[in-house]
């Protein structure tokens, strides 16, 4: 049993240049299907349904988009509340974005953007709500304490995060789930990776206070996870 006492820094294979393309298709598939069943989509519609929304489009940027199935989510539950949104998706790698937008052409209120998280010109976007979901445990905590910042500098509403905790039970829970369903390595090696690189309470705590966010709600969900909800004044 690995140490769960502290994060893992292991690389998650998913993060490496040179993936195979049909291996990362299956991986964003399967991925899609974990979010439907273990309340991936319910902690981001949670948070969207608590923040007070203005009568006009609402700019949402989802940093570390993957396949693009959260914004799909997000436009399907615009729809049925009535709500105007347009959804921006951005990730570093060309085979996620190209993936996310041949999925999402029947869904003309959302975009992909091929950049890094961290690079500058993403400033000069305009969005209302800035959010990310099982990303936040892809970095160390010096990295992520940058993420968030540049997150709550790109909001001019919210930032909303939906990250995973760091617990034993989840840990063996994805273990075994992946072994029984999935088709590919990257499924099977780096889901239980992201439950042991994942965040405890008092470690987002740390962060969000080297961050320099005060004004924040910490909530923990169903199943294993953290819904993080940074509404600006």
């Amino acid at each position: 049993m690995p140490d769960l006492s502290v994060r893992s820094y292991l690389p998650e294979k998913m993060d490496q240049h040179g993936v195979e393309e049909k291996e990362i298709h299956q991986a964003l598939r399967e991925l899609e299907i974990i979010n439907k069943k273990l309340g991936g989509y319910h902690v981001i519609l949670n948070a969207l349904n608590k923040i007070k929304w203005p009568d006009r489009v609402v700019v949402i940027m989802d940093l570390g988009c993957g396949g693009g199935d959260m914004l799909r989510a997000i436009s399907k539950w615009a729809d049925k509340k009535n709500r105007k949104v347009q959804l921006i998706g951005v990730d570093w790698n060309p085979i996620m974005t190209k993936y996310a937008s041949e999925c999402s052409r029947d869904f003309p209120n959302i975009s992909f953007k091929t950049v890094s998280v961290f690079d500058e010109q993403l400033i000069q976007e305009k969005a209302d709500i800035t959010m990310n979901s099982l990303f936040c445990h892809h970095f160390d905590n010096d990295e992520l304490t940058t993420l968030i910042r540049s997150m709550n500098a790109l909001a001019s509403t919210a930032v909303i995060v939906n990250d995973i905790h760091r617990h034993w039970f989840a840990y063996y829970s994805i273990k075994i789930i992946t072994a029984l369903f999935s088709k590919t390595y990257l499924v099977k090696y780096d889901g239980p990776l992201s439950v042991a690189r994942s965040l405890t309470r008092d470690e987002w705590e740390s962060v969000l206070a080297s961050a320099g966010i005060r004004n924040y709600k910490l909530r923990w969900m169903w199943a294993w996870r953290w819904q993080l909800i940074i509404e600006k004044k």
